[in-house]
């Protein structure tokens, strides 16, 4: 084994996913570390680096077990759903209702939402890995899906708030396939 190895698992067999996920989450993890040192709000600033722990205390979940819990799970829908209630306005504004067709914008803006915007990707991705972990055999306990689903939402969210208080206003996409 290499004796400047940076991390003792990055040479498991190739089909075990575990590695993977614990680097995609660790990538997470410095990339809301990123985002934080962009927002100056001292309680935007706390709230992302409780994000920031739970994603470390997500990163070993295949290896060991699982170390986040419902009730953390519940805060995090909590600040989603107030986030959601703050840019509401703002959102039905960028994206009108087109029935029960989805409603997205463009992934741009300030700087601070443009990397929520990313990490909001990187948590799709750390999901479809954890799929196929789980499509593999492996058990995975649906509170992770959970989390990592909603730490999608909630960076979604942000981005639009961010936006919202940068003045920058959002621009709807609107698919030529899905319309």
């Amino acid at each position: 084994m290499n004796k400047y190895l940076s991390y003792c698992f990055l040479y498991d067999e190739p089909a075990d996913l575990r590695c993977d996920f614990e680097i995609a989450s660790d990538e997470i993890s410095s990339m809301i570390g990123l985002l934080r040192s962009l927002i100056t709000g001292e309680d935007l600033r706390s709230e992302l680096t409780r994000l920031n722990e739970l994603m470390y205390h997500i990163n070993p979940s295949l290896r060991t077990k699982t170390a986040v819990t419902g009730e953390e799970l519940d805060w995090l829908a909590g600040k989603v759903a107030d986030m959601q209630g703050e840019i509401r306005e703002n959102f039905d504004q960028a994206a009108p209702s087109r029935g029960k067709k989805p409603r997205f914008v463009i992934p741009q803006g300030c700087t601070a939402a443009a990397y929520s915007h990313i990490i909001r990707n990187k948590c799709k991705s750390l999901v479809r890995l954890l799929y196929r972990h789980k499509q593999q055999g492996n058990q995975v306990e649906d509170l992770l899906f959970d989390f990592i689903n909603l730490y999608s939402g909630y960076f979604y969210s942000l981005a639009l708030k961010l936006n919202q208080d940068a003045g920058v206003k959002e621009t709807e996409f609107i698919s030529r396939v899905y319309s």
